[in-house]
């Protein structure tokens, strides 16, 4: 059982100890055990309904919408996350798209793209997603090449992106473009694409090391209403840092939910493991890395919960907390397992193995939604900024 002193934390208040409660039953009651996803596609089509018809997207989107809370609740989307994650990396996967596919519509949209889209979103009858990566694009957001050209009350885009999480199976795109020659991070819109829109290609399907729906898309004189333009044209650079400035706090509590369950397993193996006439948890050694990772962990939380509370609190903007909880968790994570898998020897590489597969979930954490060399530049250069 993992620890949950942490919820005692001024960070914290009693609707979210309520929400982790009972988050953490249904996961018990639907997740516990380790699944094989022979079709990963269905599973998480699977996983999205079953988040939505249980409420969990309801944290998603806002009041209004068919959500929780007034306004995204970011503590509510980063315990969501890190309690799916101990439990399972493609439920995590599901409920995390959900939040940031229609994140842009949430944060920015107007009233008639919100109703449209996003009480779908938290029944788990829509899939969302992301599109903004491209492949001459993907940490230099400001180099994305992909156009949308103004032909009377329709955009015409045209171009690529990749690494598009639930790339294939998901009902609408959120998608940005640019719509003006400016260059750098001028010039850049947002728009939603539904998924059955002419023009709109599938152009591959992405096999990663954690098995999760990513996909390749092309647009070919893909033409869309005006209608689905998102916010004000050209300010899709601003939107996109801003969604990121949400959610990527919770890519660390997915990580930090990751490492938790190495943790409970790594201790579990070393109480139970019989070696030189006692056990693995007797050895000193085993103590002093089950201890670094226990101090990594509380390290991990205290900074993705603090990011998420500053939010919650009314701040504007987290950049520097968000990416300092991302880029300290993240990193820790794969410490924490690499630690893990040590501690299990040869059966913590064996496939099927829960260390196995958590060493497979968390390495990508380390890369989306802005690598960890990206979080240092952006920690350094707002130090920088400092009077």
């Amino acid at each position: 059982m993992s620890d949950k002193s942490f919820l005692g934390w001024p960070f914290f208040e009693d609707s979210n100890r309520q929400l982790a409660a009972d988050l953490e039953q249904w996961c018990e009651q639907n997740l516990a055990g380790h699944h094989h996803h022979s079709d990963v596609d269905a599973s998480c089509r699977e996983l999205v309904k079953q988040l939505g018809a249980s409420g969990w997207l309801r944290n998603s989107v806002p009041a209004p919408w068919g959500g929780n809370s007034e306004r995204l609740q970011v503590r509510n989307l980063c315990l969501s996350r890190e309690i799916l994650g101990r439990y399972s990396g493609l439920a995590d996967f599901a409920f995390a798209m959900q939040g940031l596919g229609s994140g842009p519509i949430s944060l920015f949209g107007n009233d008639t793209l919100r109703q449209h889209y996003l009480p779908s979103v938290a029944r788990g009858d829509r899939i969302a997603a992301f599109a903004l990566s491209e492949p001459n694009a993907g940490s230099d957001v400001a180099a994305m090449a992909t156009s949308a050209r103004r032909e009377g009350d329709e955009f015409v885009l045209n171009g690529s992106k990749t690494w598009i999480s639930n790339g294939g199976i998901a009902d609408f795109y959120t998608v940005f473009a640019r719509t003006s020659d400016e260059g750098g991070s001028k010039g850049i819109s947002c728009f939603v694409v539904d998924a059955n829109t002419a023009g709109l290609n599938i152009a591959e399907r992405i096999e990663v090391i954690a098995p999760h729906p990513l996909a390749t898309l092309e647009f070919n004189d893909c033409r869309i209403p005006a209608t689905q333009l998102v916010g004000e044209l050209g300010s899709g650079f601003k939107y996109a840092m801003g969604t990121l400035d949400v959610f990527r706090s919770t890519v660390g509590a997915a990580a930090l939910g990751f490492a938790r369950r190495a943790l409970d397993e790594a201790t579990d193996y070393a109480r139970n493991r019989q070696m030189f006439g006692g056990t693995l948890a007797d050895l000193q050694l085993t103590q002093a890395d089950l201890g670094s990772m226990a101090l990594e962990i509380d390290a991990s939380a205290l900074l993705i919960y603090r990011a998420a509370w500053t939010k919650d609190s009314g701040a504007a903007r987290i950049t520097r907390e968000a990416a300092m909880g991302k880029l300290y968790a993240t990193e820790a994570a794969q410490r924490v397992i690499d630690k893990a898998v040590q501690l299990h020897g040869g059966s913590g590489v064996v496939s099927g193995n829960m260390v196995e597969s958590l060493y497979r979930e968390v390495r990508a954490l380390r890369i989306y939604e802005g690598a960890s060399e990206v979080q240092k530049v952006i920690i350094g250069s707002l130090q920088l900024q400092q009077p």
